[in-house]
């Protein structure tokens, strides 16, 4: 409602206004009355809108605080509908919930000011002269039906850019990823073509946007303007006693000018909201992308203790390529290996055993049939998450409860002596990115954090990458030693790992 103390203020002020000029025609000159009255309102209208944006401002921070506490467990680590690129899931976790707060922030505020304050203009105005307040009524009915129809195209258009500017950040972040990949060979050009296109489609979608923008405030100018003409002339002529048919009201001075002085905030509330609208739209359209994310999963049935791993017929869809179907069972304690080129799906099926990803088809279960528990998988990710912090606290993400000696032994396990060692133990000081260290050692690191975590089944992505001969043996024989007794699952393009596992499914 703190918008909604606007008016009183404006009616303040417009009362000094016709006070002031009430007492001029008379020659009374200027009463302290009146500036007493203008300085109020001015007073009361700047107070207003210091609370109203003090209060939207909390309002719309609450509003995004619970929509990371829904979108960022789905985004991280939750069952995801569809694949996404890391461009879109960033584009989710941070373009959107900006374009969220700017809709709570502003456009929420406008419209409840801009659904109860033209009545309460109106009603005001009526004290002074209810023909006037009869004519801005009535110039609100037509404008409403264009708003509507304007609304309509706006928020379709606000959709396809919020699409397009989501696909964009997903194909430049994953081109700039693979931008060595690219330059080797030498498909600088097409990838040119795919930016340019979607960069393009981008720049259509927010000229559409524009055009209806556009319209929408030429329809409120419009019937703005028109307002207050009429309003002028009314009292105008009723002043000057030339109206085409009697007066139906007489008006003094003091209360043309009041009514006169009131009429622009009859449509003020909705050039707020006009100005506010584009928030709107993209608001909207951030809240549905958002909510396909949020989006349940399908039921599954309860989740049983872990005896083993059954994948049957899974496959995994992106844009214009299917993944699989593939299947293989793997005991409790065993190692298979995915294989396959690059591109083959290997990471992605790995995802969606994971539950990360919704799977096309197919179904991932234990041995006896029950539905896998998420809390059972530990995974080594080709690229770990790291955070700020040190060694020991990104290996314990996994195990927030684990001893320092329990640390240190998993980490010697794995090979990162030599950086204990080296780099001044596991009190070494990691930033987000890993600098200073080598790939295979970040790789190092999220297979301690797995190892660590003492889940039953192990994915490993491509664990033995980015590693000398001897470093990637030691893994290998690692791997060996605890499919002995934990079900190890890799991708890997290793044939010495390929050739140390059971069974070998080939991609």
């Amino acid at each position: 409602m703190a918008p909604i103390l606007d008016i009183p203020g404006a009616a303040l002020f417009a009362a000094g206004i016709a006070l002031a000029m009430g007492s001029l025609a008379a020659g009374n000159g200027l009463p302290r009355g009146a500036v007493a009255l203008i300085l109020a309102g001015g007073a009361v209208r700047a107070g207003a809108a210091m609370l109203a944006h003090a209060v939207a401002i909390r309002a719309a921070q609450r509003v995004v605080a619970g929509w990371r506490a829904r979108i960022f467990p789905r985004l991280l680590a939750g069952r995801l509908p569809r694949p996404l690129l890391a461009g879109e899931s960033a584009a989710l976790a941070i373009d959107h919930m900006v374009t969220i707060e700017a809709y709570e922030a502003r456009f929420r505020p406008a419209r409840a000011a801009s659904a109860a304050a033209p009545l309460l203009v109106a009603a005001i105005v009526a004290w002074a002269s209810w023909v006037s307040a009869l004519i801005l009524l009535c110039t609100l009915v037509p404008f409403a039906l264009g708003m509507i129809l304007a609304g309509t195209a706006a928020r379709r258009a606000a959709e396809r850019q919020l699409a397009a500017l989501a696909g964009l950040s997903g194909l430049f972040v994953d081109r700039i990823r693979a931008l060595p990949i690219i330059r080797h060979f030498g498909a600088e050009e097409r990838i040119a073509r795919q930016v340019g296109a979607a960069t393009r489609e981008v720049a259509e979608r927010t000229v559409d946007v524009l055009r209806v923008a556009f319209l929408s405030g030429a329809v409120l100018e419009f019937f703005a303007a028109l307002s207050v003409a009429l309003v002028a002339v009314y009292c105008g002529f009723a002043l000057l006693g030339l109206l085409p048919f009697p007066a139906p009201e007489k008006l003094s001075l003091g209360q043309a000018f009041f009514a006169l002085a009131m009429a622009p905030e009859f449509y003020l509330p909705m050039r707020r909201l006009a100005a506010a609208y584009h928030e709107k739209q993209l608001g909207d359209a951030a809240m549905a992308a958002l909510a396909q994310v949020e989006a349940p999963a399908p039921a599954a049935p309860a989740t049983a203790r872990f005896d083993g791993l059954r994948v049957t017929e899974l496959a995994v869809a992106w844009p214009g390529l299917r993944i699989g179907p593939v299947g293989f069972e793997l005991a409790a304690a065993d190692l298979v290996a995915l294989t396959g080129p690059t591109g083959s799906g290997k990471s992605s099926l790995l995802a969606a055993i994971a539950g990360q990803v919704a799977p096309a088809g197919g179904t991932v279960a234990t041995a006896r049939g029950g539905a896998l528990d998420p809390a059972d998988i530990a995974w080594a990710a080709q690229t770990p998450l790291l955070l700020p912090g040190t060694l020991a606290e990104n290996i314990a993400l996994a195990r927030p409860d684990a001893t320092t000696d329990e640390i240190a032994r998993v980490a010697g396990r794995v090979g990162l002596d030599a950086v204990i060692a080296a780099r001044g133990g596991l009190g070494l000081l990691l930033d987000h990115r890993g600098s200073g260290l080598s790939g295979g050692e970040r790789r190092r690191i999220g297979l301690a954090r797995a190892l660590l975590s003492r889940r039953p089944l192990l994915l490993c992505d491509e664990p033995t990458a980015d590693l000398d001969a001897e470093s990637a043996a030691a893994i290998v024989a690692l791997l060996r030693e605890v499919a002995a007794e934990r079900a190890v699952l890799v991708a890997t393009h290793d044939p010495a790992l390929a050739a140390a596992a059971r069974l070998v499914v080939a991609l």
